[in-house]
C-alpha cells in the first residue's frame, strides 16, 4: 500500500471550489471549478485504501475507485485514467452528474467525523485531464467483423452499448429521433451541472471511432422497426422514457402549467444557440414570475436552479414529503437554496387556480403517516391547512413513464410490463424477440445515468455472445 494514502485523519475533506451564488445564478456554467493539480493529489491521498472497497460495490458500474485515488495521489495520472475509463463508457460524465452523496462517496466507510473522500470531483478532474492531455482516443478495434449492430436511442444507455460493441469491430449504428446525440444529456440536464460540450467531444470520439449516427429519425417515418431487424444482425432498444406523469388537479388545463422536460429541453436549445418560440414568447421562459415546482427529484431540482437562472421573481418546490425522503441529491438541494430557492416541506397541491392562465396554486399541508409496504412513509392531508401560493408558472415534475414502444414501432411482438417498460431479461437484456436487446430507462424505469451505462455494457456483451453464436451456426450449416 503506497505510503501517500490513509491521510483523511490529518487532511480534511475539500470538494473544488464552488462559486458563490450571486455569481454563479447569473449563468448557466457549472458551478465548480477545477481542482489544482495538489488538490485532487491531496483529496485522492485520503481514500483508507479499506479491504472491501464499499465504494466500488455500491458504485452500478462497479468502478475500481481505490485503485485510481491511489493512482492519482502517486502522480500517476494516465494510469488512473486507463482505470477509470475500463468500467465507464462516460467518466467525465458521471463525475459530474452522478448522485455520489446516494451512491460511492455515501458508501464511504470513513468514520463520518472526517467526512468521505471527494469521489466525484477526483474522476472529473481525471478525465478533463485526460481530454486536455490527449489520452483519450477514439476506438481503433483490432479487426473490422461484418456483422451490424443498431442501437435506438443515442442517450447514455445506447451510447454505452455503442462504443463497448464497435470496440470489438461491430459495424454500429446508432438512431435518434432528436439532432444531437446525448438524448437527456443534453435537453434534460441544464449546463451548469453538465456543459454540452462535454457530451459534444464524447458523440464526435464515438463517431472518430467508426460509430455511424442517423439523427432526426423516427422508427416508424423514416424506416420501420421491421426494416431494422433485416438490416442489422442485432438491434439494441435504448430510448428511455419520456413520457411525463400528469397530475389531474382542479385547473390543470389552464395556461402556464407546462411539464419539465418540455421546459428544460427549451432553455437547454436556447443555451445552444437554438430559436426556441414557446422561450421567447414566454411560455417556456421564467423571466419576471412567480414560480412553483411540484416535485422533490433530480428533475424538479433542475428546474428550480434553471428558473432562478432565467430571472424568476420568485422560486418555491413543493414536496409532499420532508427533507429527509426526498428522493433527489441532498447536494443538489443545498446548491438550490443556496441560490434562493424557497422549498415548501410536507406540502401538496390541491388546484391551480386562475381563469385563463395560472395565477396561484392551492396547497395543502401534509404529515408522513404509517409506512407501506415499501416501507416508505405515507404522505396524508391535515385538514383545513390550505393556502394559495401566488403562480405564474407551474411546472410539473413527476417524473417519466415510458411511451406505448409496441405501438411507435409497430411491433406488436414486444412484450412489456405492467407498468409500460420492455420486457427485458435482467441478465442477457434480451426482450421477447429474439436478437432483439434492451436497456437503460425503457427496463428499469426513470433512473440514473449511470445505471443506463451498465445496462448498455452488459447488453453488448450479450449481443457479442449472441452474434459468435449465430454466426458459429451459419458456419455450420
Amino acid at each position: 500500500m503506497s505510503k501517500k494514502m490513509l491521510k483523511f485523519v490529518s487532511v480534511d475533506k475539500q470538494m473544488p471550489e464552488k462559486r458563490g451564488a450571486d455569481l454563479r445564478k447569473e449563468d448557466f456554467q457549472e458551478i465548480y471549478e477545477e481542482f489544482e493539480t495538489d488538490k485532487a493529489v491531496e483529496q485522492a491521498s485520503r481514500c483508507s485504501q479499506c479491504g472491501i472497497p464499499f465504494c466500488q460495490v455500491h458504485c452500478p458500474v462497479q468502478n475500481n475507485i481505490p485503485d485510481w485515488l491511489n493512482l492519482t495521489a502517486n502522480g500517476r495520472l494516465e494510469e488512473a485514467y486507463e482505470i477509470s475509463q475500463a468500467t465507464n463508457n462516460l467518466p467525465e460524465i458521471c463525475g459530474r452528474i452522478c448522485p455520489q452523496d446516494r451512491l460511492c462517496e455515501g458508501s464511504c466507510v470513513i468514520e463520518k467525523g472526517f467526512e468521505s473522500v471527494t469521489i466525484g470531483a477526483v474522476e472529473k478532474y481525471i478525465t478533463d485531464t485526460a481530454w486536455e492531455k490527449g489520452w483519450v482516443k477514439p476506438n481503433a478495434p483490432v479487426r473490422e467483423l461484418s456483422q451490424s449492430v443498431g442501437v435506438i436511442g443515442a442517450g447514455p444507455g445506447g451510447l454505452a452499448a455503442a462504443d463497448q460493441l464497435r470496440k470489438r469491430g461491430y459495424q454500429v449504428h446508432v438512431y435518434d429521433r432528436y439532432d444531437r446525440v446525448g438524448g437527456l444529456l443534453v435537453y434534460g440536464i441544464p449546463s451548469f451541472k453538465l456543459e454540452k460540450d462535454v457530451v459534444e467531444r464524447r458523440a464526435r470520439l464515438l463517431a472518430d471511432g467508426g460509430v455511424t449516427f442517423h439523427l432526426n429519425f423516427n422508427i416508424g417515418k423514416d424506416a420501420t422497426f421491421a426494416e431494422l431487424r433485416d438490416k442489422h444482425d442485432a438491434i439494441v432498444i435504448a430510448t428511455g422514457v419520456y413520457k411525463a406523469r400528469d397530475i389531474a388537479l382542479p385547473g390543470s388545463g389552464l395556461n402556464g402549467i407546462v411539464p419539465a422536460l418540455d421546459y428544460l429541453t427549451a432553455s437547454n436549445r436556447k443555451g445552444l444557440g437554438d430559436e426556441v418560440a414557446e422561450f421567447e414568447n414566454g411560455t417556456l421562459n421564467a423571466d419576471g414570475k412567480n414560480v412553483v415546482v411540484i416535485g422533490g427529484g433530480d428533475t424538479a431540482m433542475d428546474c428550480v436552479r434553471t428558473a432562478i437562472r432565467q430571472g424568476a421573481k420568485s422560486v418555491k418546490c413543493l414536496y409532499r414529503r420532508d427533507r429527509k425522503n426526498m428522493p433527489g441529491s441532498l447536494r443538489e438541494t443545498t446548491n438550490a437554496e443556496e441560490e434562493g430557492v424557497e422549498f415548501v416541506w410536507l406540502s401538496a397541491p390541491k388546484a391551480f387556480l386562475g381563469d385563463d392562465k395560472v395565477t396561484g396554486v392551492k396547497a395543502i399541508d401534509m404529515h408522513l403517516g404509517i409506512a407501506d409496504s415499501t416501507g416508505r412513509q405515507v404522505p396524508v392531508e391535515i385538514d383545513g391547512s390550505e393556502r394559495d401560493i401566488p403562480c405564474d408558472l407551474a411546472i410539473k415534475a413527476l417524473g417519466f413513464d415510458p411511451e406505448d414502444i409496441p405501438a411507435l414501432f409497430d411491433e406488436p411482438a414486444l412484450q412489456v410490463s405492467r407498468w409500460g417498460t420492455i420486457d427485458a431479461d435482467p441478465i442477457t437484456k434480451m426482450t421477447s424477440m429474439d436478437g432483439v436487446f434492451a436497456v437503460g430507462d425503457i427496463v428499469r424505469g426513470a433512473s440514473l445515468v449511470v445505471w443506463a451505462i451498465r445496462d448498455g455494457r452488459d447488453a453488448a456483451l450479450s449481443v457479442e455472445m449472441y452474434l459468435k453464436k449465430a454466426n458459429q451456426a451459419a458456419l455450420a450449416s
